[in-house]
C-alpha cells in the first residue's frame, strides 16, 4: 500500500516549483533591502551623519528586519502548526511584497525628516516578520510531501530560490547603479522595490495552486485532541533541540552576510568600484545555483552532518585567504574569493531545510524549524554587517573580520557535533 504521507510525483514537483518561486520572490525583496542599505540608504535616510555613521545606521535598519524574523517564525509557526502550512505561505508573501512596494514609495529624509527612517524601519520589520514565516512553511511543504530518502534533494530544489532571489536582486540593482549618482539617489533606488508588486502577483498565483501537506493533514486527523495550543511553549519546554538548531545555522548565515551585504561596503571602501562588486555577486549567486542542490542531494547519501561539518571546517580554514584575496584589489581575485566562499557556505546551508524539519515533531515542526532558522539568521546575519562595519570604521585590520568568520564556523562545528544524524527519519514519529 502506498504511503499516504508521500505525494504523487507530479504533485511533488509542483509543490517544489511553487516553493522555489515563492522563496525566490521573498528573498529578492529581502535582499534588495540589504543591497540598498550598503549603497544608498545611508545617504537618503541618514544624510546628516558622517559616511561611516550613515553606513552603520543603514545596517542598523537591516538588523531590525532580522530582529523581527523570530517573531514571524513564532507567529506563523503557531498558526501553521494549528491551521496548516499553505494559508500561512500566501499571507507571508502578501506581507513581504506589500512592504517592499511601500518602501519604494517612501519619502526621503529631505522630504519628511526623521519620519522617513522611522517608516523605513517599520516596513523593514514587516519584511522580517514575513520572511520569518516564509522559510519554515516553504521548507515543510516540500519536506512533508517528499519521500524520506530524497528530502535533501527536494529541499535543495526549494532552496535554489535563495540564490535565484539573490541573482535577481543583484541584476536589478546592478542596472539601476548604472544611472548617474544624482538619478540613483533621487528615484533610481526605488525601482527594485516597485518591481515587487509584479512579483507579488506571480507569487500569489503560484502559491494558490498547491495542496496542503499530507503529513500535516494526517496528523490533524489522528491527533486533533492532543495538538498543543501553544506550539511555541511546547518547543521551549525542551529547548535543547532549538538551541542546537540555532547554533548550527550561525555559520552559514554569518558567511552569507560577509560575502553579500557587508562585502559591498568593505570592497568599495578599499577601492573597488561598486559595479565590480555587483558583478562579483552575480557570479556568487550562480555558484549557489549549482552548489545548493548538489550538497542537498549529497546529504541524502552521506548524511546532513558530514556535509555541514565539511563546510564549517572549510570557512575556519578559508577565512584568512578569503580576505587576503579581496585585499589584492583585483576584480578577478574578488570574484574567485567570493565564489569559493559561496561554495563553502552552500555546504553548511544546503542541508538546513531537511535537517531542521527532521529535528521537530509534526505538531510543532513549523514553529520549531522556523524559530531555529530565524534565530540563527538573527545572530549570524542580522548583526554581522553591523559588527563588521563598526570594526572597519575604526580602521582595524582584516584580522577581526577573519576571527569573526572563523568563530561563527566554529559554533556550527560544535553544534553539528552534538546533533544525531537525521537522514531518513520518519516524520510521523519524530
Amino acid at each position: 500500500m502506498p504511503d499516504a504521507s508521500v505525494a504523487e510525483p507530479a504533485l511533488l514537483r509542483r509543490v517544489a516549483l511553487s516553493s522555489l518561486l515563492g522563496t525566490a520572490i521573498e528573498y529578492y525583496d529581502f535582499l534588495v533591502y540589504g543591497t540598498m542599505s550598503a549603497l544608498v540608504f545611508g545617504l537618503v535616510f541618514f544624510p546628516d551623519s558622517s559616511p561611516a555613521a550613515a553606513t552603520i545606521a543603514a545596517f542598523g535598519t537591516l538588523a531590525a528586519g532580522y530582529l523581527a524574523r523570530p517573531v514571524g517564525g513564532i507567529l506563523f509557526g503557531h498558526f501553521g502548526d494549528r491551521l496548516g502550512r499553505k494559508s500561512m505561505l500566501v499571507l507571508t508573501m502578501v506581507l513581504m511584497g506589500s512592504a517592499s512596494f511601500l518602501i519604494g514609495l517612501l519619502p526621503t529624509y529631505a522630504a519628511i525628516g526623521v519620519a522617513a527612517p522611522i517608516l523605513l524601519v517599520l516596513l523593514r520589520v514587516i519584511q522580517g516578520v514575513a520572511i520569518g514565516g516564509e522559510w519554515g512553511g516553504a521548507t515543510l511543504m516540500v519536506t512533508e510531501h517528499a519521500e524520506a530518502d530524497r528530502r535533501g534533494f527536494w529541499n535543495g530544489v526549494m532552496q535554489m530560490g535563495s540564490p535565484i532571489g539573490s541573482l535577481l536582486s543583484v541584476a536589478v540593482v546592478t542596472l539601476v547603479t548604472l544611472l548617474p549618482d544624482e538619478a540613483l539617489l533621487s528615484w533610481g533606488w526605488r525601482i527594485p522595490f516597485l518591481i515587487s508588486l509584479v512579483l507579488l502577483g506571480i507569487g500569489i498565483y503560484v502559491r494558490l495552486s498547491i495542496t496542503e501537506s499530507p503529513v500535516f493533514e494526517a496528523a490533524a486527523r489522528s491527533a486533533q485532541a492532543t495538538r498543543p495550543r501553544l506550539p511555541f511553549l511546547e518547543v521551549l519546554r525542551k529547548p535543547r533541540t532549538l538551541i542546537l538548531a540555532c547554533a548550527v545555522g550561525i555559520g552559514p548565515f554569518a558567511l552569507t552576510a560577509l560575502i553579500s551585504t557587508y562585502m559591498i561596503s568593505y570592497a568599495t571602501a578599499i577601492g573597488y568600484h561598486r559595479t565590480d562588486v555587483m558583478t562579483a555577486l552575480i557570479f556568487t549567486s550562480l555558484i549557489g545555483l549549482v552548489t545548493i542542490p548538489l550538497f542537498s542531494a549529497l546529504s541524502d547519501r552521506v548524511g546532513r552532518r558530514a556535509v555541514m561539518l565539511a563546510g564549517a571546517v572549510g570557512i575556519m580554514v578559508y577565512a584568512w585567504p578569503f580576505y587576503a584575496l579581496v585585499d589584492l584589489r583585483s576584480q578577478t581575485y574578488l570574484v574567485v574569493a567570493m565564489m569559493i566562499a559561496q561554495a563553502i557556505q552552500s555546504m553548511m546551508y544546503a542541508p538546513l531545510g531537511a535537517l531542521f524539519s527532521e529535528m521537530f515533531g509534526t505538531a510543532v515542526r513549523y514553529t520549531g524549524a522556523s524559530m531555529g532558522y530565524q534565530l540563527a539568521a538573527l545572530l549570524g546575519a542580522g548583526f554581522t554587517p553591523l559588527i563588521a562595519s563598526s570594526l572597519h570604521a575604526h580602521g582595524v585590520s582584516r584580522t577581526p573580520l577573519v576571527v569573526l568568520a572563523a568563530g561563527c564556523g566554529l559554533v556550527t562545528v560544535l553544534a553539528v557535533w552534538r546533533i544525531s544524524e537525521t537522514r531518513g527519519t520518519d516524520l510521523t514519529t519524530v
